[in-house]
């Protein structure tokens, strides 16, 4: 059986390595004990959305690629078919949102 919170810890987890970074460090940083982001990246914690966008930011990684993750590998468990493009039917309905601008500095 699939469990959502385990596909997400280790998806985490995951990201964390290879930014060769300690749980320590991640965890100061969303500001979450070292505990806690450890049972979430064991799967033994459901992390809510909020402590799961701070867990992202921490980690400079966009939820919403945490989340394909996550999802790619539920459909690969569930024996179906994850393409590595997005269609160009669909991409061609999907709003276009601007990327984000750095700022700079003044001074």
């Amino acid at each position: 059986m699939i469990v959502l919170r385990r596909e997400i810890g280790d998806v985490l987890r995951d990201a964390r390595q290879r930014q060769g970074r300690t749980l320590r460090e991640v965890s100061s940083a969303a500001r979450v004990s070292l505990g806690y982001l450890s049972e979430v990246e064991r799967g033994q914690k459901e992390a809510s959305s909020e402590l799961l966008g701070s867990i992202c930011e921490a980690l400079d990684v966009p939820l919403s690629t945490v989340l394909r993750e996550v999802s790619d590998r539920v459909a690969v468990a569930e024996g179906l078919f994850v393409p590595d493009t997005v269609p160009d039917d669909f991409a061609s309905a999907v709003v276009r949102v601007p990327a984000r601008r750095e700022l700079t500095p003044i001074g």
